[in-house]
């Protein structure tokens, strides 16, 4: 049921603030918990302070998981949207399957020239190399001269997913047994890494899309209705799509590179977005954006706190929380999109 659109501005407040509320737990809940107060004490700054653990360690990971799952929410609105299909998310274009392969990749190759530890750059960028590659193979086979199928998109995506997984399981096979092991956790997804550089590369990119997606809110909805109803009300469906794919691409492109595969955010959280304020674009794209953002903190301060101080793939809790909802959908025959 739909909050009552009176009701929907405080709603969405509400729920920001509820996003500074689990930020600010989450920067102070784990291993070692850390009292508010203790923020505040600018005297001892160094590497075994609470100052020093919440704004160099757990700041960089909550921003992080808050910009990642704005991406992924935010990227599955737009492709429910160009797909008019209310199970689409941004994995349909292959993004997540190609990222996958270039991070495998670059994990085999490192692993057998011999080279000691492996650099987390360049896991990112072959992942990120992976991802972009497969997004545009797959808009390629969907694009005829000035033609664009979205079905054939679909089906582009499906096949560019399935060579890009037998590939990377080309490359399980070579891979020794620890490049197998840290293949097997990029692929769990996980924040562990996260620091104020790979906030910055995540920053930009999620911006765009979030700019992107207000820009064309209007077309999105008008196109739900179909190309041929979206061309004779005025709306330029080559452009908005372009635009969009690349957006969603590039941005998914980056999430996934920086915090590997996290499950079903792109999926579930449209749907809740939906659920609560309805189709309209100017509603469900700043409230997934919240959510999204709300989603993944929550589910990483759970993996790193559930079982502490070891620390579970945030991707496992994620596809946790969001299997039972997909199930959920399915039971319903999604008659409420």
């Amino acid at each position: 049921m739909w909050i009552t659109k009176r009701a929907q501005p405080l709603t969405l407040l509400i729920l920001i603030a509820l996003l500074v509320v689990v930020s600010i737990s989450a920067l102070l809940i784990g291993t070692v918990n850390i009292p508010l107060s203790a923020l505040f004490d600018a005297s001892d700054y160094d590497h075994h302070s609470a100052r020093f653990i919440v704004l160099e360690l757990r700041l960089p990971r909550v921003l992080l998981a808050g910009l990642v799952g704005a991406i992924l929410a935010l990227g599955g609105v737009v492709m429910q949207a160009l797909f008019r299909n209310p199970l689409a998310d941004p994995s349909l274009i292959g993004v997540t399957a190609g990222a996958s392969l270039g991070a495998s990749l670059v994990i085999v190759l490192f692993s057998t020239t011999g080279i000691g530890l492996m650099s987390l750059t360049a896991v990112s960028m072959g992942a990120f190399s992976g991802g972009l590659a497969a997004s545009y193979f797959v808009y390629r086979l969907a694009r005829r001269g000035s033609e664009f199928s979205v079905s054939t998109m679909l089906l582009a995506g499906i096949a560019i997913t399935a060579l890009a997984g037998s590939l990377g399981n080309l490359m399980d096979f070579f891979a020794d047994n620890a490049a197998l092991r840290q293949i097997s956790l990029w692929r769990m997804g996980g924040l562990d890494s996260a620091n104020s550089e790979r906030v910055t590369v995540v920053a930009v990119p999620a911006l765009l899309l979030i700019a992107s997606a207000l820009r064309h809110r209007d077309a999105l909805n008008v196109m739900l209705l179909g190309d041929s109803q979206a061309r004779y009300l005025g709306i330029n469906v080559s452009q908005v799509r372009n635009a969009l794919i690349i957006a969603v691409a590039i941005a998914v492109c980056t999430s996934v590179a920086m915090g590997g595969t996290i499950a079903f955010i792109g999926l579930i959280v449209p749907h809740m977005a939906r659920l609560m304020f309805g189709p309209g674009h100017i509603r469900l794209i700043p409230v997934a954006t919240v959510l999204g953002a709300l989603l993944l903190i929550c589910a990483d301060t759970i993996a790193r706190t559930v079982i502490a101080p070891l620390e579970l793939p945030a991707g496992v809790i994620t596809a946790l929380l969001g299997v039972p909802f997909f199930l959920y959908l399915l039971n319903r025959g999604t008659s409420h999109v």
